[in-house]
């Protein structure tokens, strides 16, 4: 099953398969991203959702989703730390059903305004010739086999975007990418699912799902769980894999009066220069904002950043001295600095059921790093997979095997479900 927008998904208020009375209900945990593009797939297949969260969008405390540098990207992700196998190669996947659907909203005048979504030029930049790092080249093989647009790889793409030539890339390529205005995104997910007939409820939930399992789904007449809750998924999911990375963004303005407006988005990624302390990543969010980064701080919990830490000024400058013009611009007096917590685990992005609890009834999502727009329509996709079998009784199994038992990736019927209830 691959997610299609129009076809499985409409970015319009009412749901593709109407619910009926004897709909399966979905309790998704989680008012992010990951819970909000998840429940607009399952209310787009015809499931009813009651959606928890302890916060929801905001201008005054953001969310992490808020937050995010939200460039789509092609795993691994700039700030790196894929450390398993089996995770890439799934993010792989979801990443690209996630640029299509961003795509196809984007392509749309009025959605792209509403959602704040649109396709842009992102090029990455290296410090050596493509082929001579093995992993690097076969990764720019596989984007450009992958169905991505407006893919070019050229050095003289450092002259057009008037990178430094003395700061030491050699070699570019380039691709249209889906960069996401997270603040308007979010308040347009918010409310779209909302529309499409999701009930919302405050709430936060502060134990091991598996014991409160039986009751949450008494007290929502919830069929399945869903669990999208990030950083959370420490306690929810009683994972001790699950840490921060914290990140670290400066906003400036970028309407062309201050330096010459940027209008791609620029990156040199931690797996090309093999240090989590030489990112660059540069992204024109909006109309008039340009992102400037980036930082990856590993087990750090505090949100203590300002402009003046020393990380955040070894940043700036050392994206100033790859884009000279950036020295004279100014921050956003509104929002000068965005930081938050990056939600990673062990073994990377974990899209499960529960394992520890033969009939459990409980779905995990969570662990999707510093790329959860990247990969959330992927995520999702596989999601309403896991839920289907849950209530058709198939049992459970690791994700590593999720795509190895015969049969299993095959779509449920709704009748199905209904008959297992």
């Amino acid at each position: 099953m691959t997610l299609t927008l129009w076809k499985d998904l409409s970015p319009f208020g009412r749901p593709v398969r109407e619910p009926t009375a004897r709909s399966p209900h979905v309790l998704v945990i989680g008012g992010g991203v990951i819970g909000l593009t998840t429940s607009w797939a399952l209310l787009d297949r015809g499931y009813r959702v009651t959606v928890v969260s302890s916060a929801w969008v905001s201008d005054e405390k953001r969310l992490t989703s808020q937050i995010a540098g939200a460039l789509w990207e092609y795993p691994p992700a700039v700030c790196g730390q894929h450390t398993d196998a089996i995770s890439l190669a799934h993010s792989k996947k979801w990443c690209m059903t996630a640029y299509h659907i961003w795509d196809g909203i984007a392509s749309n005048p009025g959605l792209s305004a509403e959602s704040g979504v649109r396709m842009m030029p992102s090029d990455f930049f290296f410090p050596d010739t493509i082929e001579a790092d093995p992993a690097q080249y076969s990764k720019m093989i596989e984007i450009m086999a992958s169905g991505v647009k407006g893919f070019y790889r050229g050095s003289e793409l450092l002259e057009e975007r008037r990178v430094d030539p003395s700061y030491g890339a050699v070699d570019a390529y380039e691709l249209l990418a889906p960069i996401i205005d997270t603040d308007k995104a979010m308040v347009w997910l918010t409310q779209l699912v909302k529309s499409k007939g999701a009930r919302y409820v405050t709430e936060t939930i502060e134990d091991d799902l598996l014991v409160l399992e039986d009751e949450l789904c008494a007290r929502f007449s919830a069929d399945v769980i869903v669990n999208c809750t990030g950083l959370q998924g420490q306690v929810l999911a009683g994972d001790e894999s699950v840490y921060p990375i914290r990140g670290g963004l400066i906003r400036v303005i970028n309407d062309g009066s201050d330096f010459p407006k940027v209008e791609a988005a620029l990156t040199i990624t931690a797996d090309a220069v093999h240090s989590a302390n030489e990112i660059i990543f540069l992204v024109p969010r909006n109309d008039n904002i340009l992102l400037i980064g980036g930082i990856a701080e590993p087990h750090k919990w505090d949100l203590n950043l300002t402009l003046d830490s020393p990380i955040i000024k070894r940043m700036r400058k050392r994206c100033e001295a790859f884009l000279p013009s950036l020295k004279t611009a100014r921050t956003d007096p509104d929002y000068p600095l965005a930081q938050g917590l990056r939600p990673f685990r062990a073994n990377n992005v974990r899209v499960e059921r529960e394992l520890r609890k033969k009939t459990s009834r409980i779905v995990h999502s969570y662990g999707q790093g510093g790329a959860g727009w990247s990969l959330s329509f992927g995520c999702a996709q596989d999601v309403i997979m896991l839920v289907e079998e849950t209530l058709a009784g198939i049992a459970a199994r690791p994700m590593g095997e999720m795509y190895t038992r015969r049969g299993a990736s095959r779509v449920i019927d709704m009748d199905e479900i209904r008959a297992a209830l």
